[in-house]
């Protein structure tokens, strides 16, 4: 990620930022993707493919996706697909809100100032790449559910340092190592594993600089600060994962609503699945000081721990 809510540094560490800035602008330029150019959007949608790896479906072991037809499955994968692509639109637009406040009147000369217009450019593309995506799939705009939308439009408003930073990473997290089993399945429709792909190699620059960020930030912070933005950071990761899953794709998929709300908040697999995937993460917060009591009880709400 690049500097948000950045303030005065260290003359000694602005040549290490300076580097790793100019080393992520270098990668930049040799591995990038034009995803009007790599993906294929002009093939109709083959529903013979899933929309993402049966197994991160949030109904994948219950009794009721062992009741539904293969045909049933694959169209809750894919519009389940599309509503995690719409929780990262949502997100990237507050990461790029604050790159653009961090950055506002500073020096562009300097590579990370450099580096943080790349990232929005990179976030923007991915942002209509996934609403591309998503209306392929054949489903509707999923937003995330009002408080969510609210307590977001207050985060990217007045979260700076190690906050943003660690929130942008949990977000990225969790998609990352979803979107690295779904690019590699070969059952998932092709153009959204061509998506994946996209995403995870370009985001994989933005990941490094965010842990590199955190744990600058976190230099010197004393007990309070780490307390409470510990806090903030596990809130905020509560929030991004539960809206993953928008609860009207059960229905846009043809099954009982109701029924497939209940199963999916109680499916242990699904839950296992997103503590796999930020066994990482949570070892990361815990080195910085940020995996605190108060914030654990967030996390596991979040069934990320």
């Amino acid at each position: 990620m690049t500097s948000v809510g950045a303030h005065e540094h260290a003359d000694t560490a602005q040549p290490d930022r300076q580097s790793v800035a100019q080393r992520l602008l270098d990668s930049s330029e040799t591995l990038s993707y034009d995803p009007v150019k790599e993906v294929d959007w002009e093939t109709p949608l083959d529903t013979s493919y899933h929309g993402a790896s049966p197994e991160w479906s949030t109904l994948y072991g219950t009794s009721y996706w062992a009741e539904m037809t293969p045909e049933q499955q694959r169209e809750l994968t894919r519009q389940e697909a599309a509503s995690v692509a719409s929780t990262g639109i949502w997100f990237e637009m507050i990461l790029q809100q604050m790159v653009l406040r961090d950055f506002y009147a500073k020096d562009p000369t300097d590579p990370a100032f450099q580096w943080a217009l790349t990232e929005i450019a990179d976030e923007c593309r991915h942002s209509i790449m996934f609403a591309r995506g998503a209306a392929k799939l054949g489903a509707p705009a999923y937003r995330p559910r009002r408080l969510a939308v609210e307590l977001g439009r207050f985060f990217k408003t007045t979260a700076t340092g190690e906050a943003a930073y660690a929130a942008i990473l949990v977000a990225e997290e969790v998609l990352d190592v979803m979107q690295r089993d779904w690019m590699r399945d070969e059952r998932v429709v092709p153009f959204v594993r061509t998506i994946n792909n996209i995403h995870v190699v370009e985001e994989s620059r933005h990941m490094k600089f965010a842990r590199e960020e955190t744990r600058e930030r976190l230099e010197g912070a004393g007990r309070l600060r780490r307390q409470y933005n510990a806090l903030v950071v596990s809130i905020a990761a509560y929030f991004i994962v539960s809206s993953m899953v928008n609860e009207k794709v059960y229905a846009n998929a043809g099954l009982d609503s109701k029924r497939a709300i209940r199963e999916a908040r109680s499916n242990e697999h699904h839950k296992a699945m997103l503590r796999s995937s930020c066994a990482g993460l949570m070892e990361f917060l815990d080195s910085a000081g940020l995996l605190t009591k108060a914030a654990t009880v967030f996390y596991k709400r979040a069934n990320l721990i």
